[in-house]
């Protein structure tokens, strides 16, 4: 498991056609991918369980917390991704409630700074 973070302080800045936004990079992808948006409400669990193909976690609102294959959580907030590569163990919980984007791709690679 790698926790990232994809807040304004770790984008970048663009300027290219007159523009003026940041931008951080979440993932890359060559082949489909599935990309879902999940709402857990309060005392809301995503099960221990294996993950089939790489998947990338994006929290986007709430907080909650993260593990992987040990027993040992990781608080996650919004600003937060999440990556698991394929055949990883893991579960996601929250006590408050969490929102977040999934996203899911054989050949899903993150991109994003390491908090």
């Amino acid at each position: 498991m790698k926790v990232y973070s994809f807040k304004k302080e770790n984008g970048k800045k663009i300027t290219k056609f007159d523009s003026n936004f940041v931008m951080s990079k979440i993932a890359y992808t060559k082949t489909a991918t599935h990309i879902g948006y999940m709402h857990l409400d309060e005392k809301g669990i995503i099960g221990y369980h294996k993950a089939v193909i790489p998947q990338i976690l994006l929290v986007v609102g709430g907080e909650g917390e993260v593990r992987g294959e040990t027993d040992e959580y990781v608080k996650v907030e919004e600003g937060d991704a999440i990556y698991w590569e394929k055949g990883e163990w893991h579960e996601t919980r929250t006590e408050k409630g969490l929102t977040a984007i999934v996203m899911e791709s054989e050949d899903l690679e993150s991109g994003v700074i390491v908090r």
